[in-house]
């Protein structure tokens, strides 16, 4: 089929540089008014596309799958993580999944090195005196935060973003260590003079600063359990710009109220866009709004990507960034 014939929806709005280059190449249908889509209209737009992208606020389940039709070839979904997409069972009706892996990994970890500063030397705290007019002048013992130098960073998935903090936290003199399905690479390790800890519950126990870097997927769903965060220090914060779901929310919204970890900095979180109304009145928190890749360079890299996926599927080659289940 000729390239200027495949039909593509776009799910959300996309930014303008890669609308412009879709509409240039495809028979491209977008979403002007940036409205999230129902599952009805996720599943008619199924029926009528040989591609679909999708975001991660789109959830192509069964019900979406179900009811495409032999037409849909491709689901090139806009971001990395994929657990918004039932993959299995779109590979098993031969529906190829892609995705954006790489180009998001520095301005994700630098959202991570920015909480991992904010939350122990609490600068949204010191913002916040300076608009309500409580600041009134410096004192030995007012506005106290912890220091970072010296200590322990864990680092839980140390895969390309894993390492990007990890680099950053080195500068800043954490020491790091890292939990993983198995070690990196030896030169890599010895550079950011990492410790591999085989056991998590052990790691989490000893860390200062606990940062979660891995993606989720069913074997990292509520990877910290209620017991797990349990295992953590008092004076030990946590860190999260993954996926909300890797966390258990309750259990950590209880210790954090009950002083069990001294604070949180979060991108994401259980549930979203609908906040914990209790994890909203933690004055040990701070949350931001799923920002961490939110740069115009990397949308515009992700729809770069998403382009190639579809531009090299349509050309009868397997695309660079398959999603293969066995992956997840």
């Amino acid at each position: 089929m000729p390239r200027s014939k495949i039909k593509v929806i776009v799910t959300r709005r996309l930014p303008e540089p890669v609308e412009t280059r879709m509409s240039e190449l495809f028979d491209v249908e977008l979403n002007t008014h940036d409205d999230p889509m129902t599952i009805e209209q996720l599943a008619d737009a199924a029926t009528r596309c040989d591609v679909l992208v999708p975001t991660v606020t789109d959830r192509i389940d069964g019900r979406v799958l179900a009811r495409a039709s032999d037409r849909l070839r491709l689901i090139a979904q806009f971001g990395a993580g994929v657990d918004n997409i039932d993959v299995q069972s779109a590979v098993s009706r031969g529906i190829t999944v892609t995705n954006t892996p790489g180009v998001l990994t520095e301005d994700t970890a630098d959202i991570t090195m920015a909480l991992i500063l904010a939350v122990p030397r609490r600068i949204v705290d010191g913002v916040n005196a300076i608009q309500s007019g409580a600041f009134t002048g410096w004192t030995p013992t007012w506005m106290l935060g912890r220091r970072l130098y010296g200590k322990r960073l864990g680092i839980v998935g140390m895969g390309r973003i894993g390492q990007a903090v990890a680099r950053r936290a080195k500068a800043f003199g954490l020491q790091i260590h890292y939990h993983n399905r198995k070690p990196i690479r030896p030169q890599a390790a010895e550079a950011l003079e990492a410790t591999y800890w085989e056991s998590l519950d052990q790691m989490l126990a000893r860390m200062d600063i606990v940062s979660i870097n891995c993606p989720h997927t069913p074997a990292t769903f509520h990877l910290l359990s209620a017991r797990r965060i349990k295992l953590m220090k008092p004076e030990a914060y946590l860190v999260n710009t993954a996926r909300g779901e890797v966390i258990d929310e309750a259990a950590m919204i209880r210790a954090l109220e009950a002083g069990d970890i001294a604070g949180a900095g979060l991108d994401v979180f259980e549930n979203e866009p609908n906040l914990n109304p209790r994890l909203k009145a933690l004055h040990n928190v701070v949350v931001l709004p799923h920002m961490s890749s939110a740069t115009l360079e990397g949308r515009i890299d992700m729809g770069e990507k998403v382009i190639i996926n579809i531009k090299t599927f349509t050309d009868g080659h397997k695309p660079p960034d398959r999603v293969i289940p066995a992956m997840l």
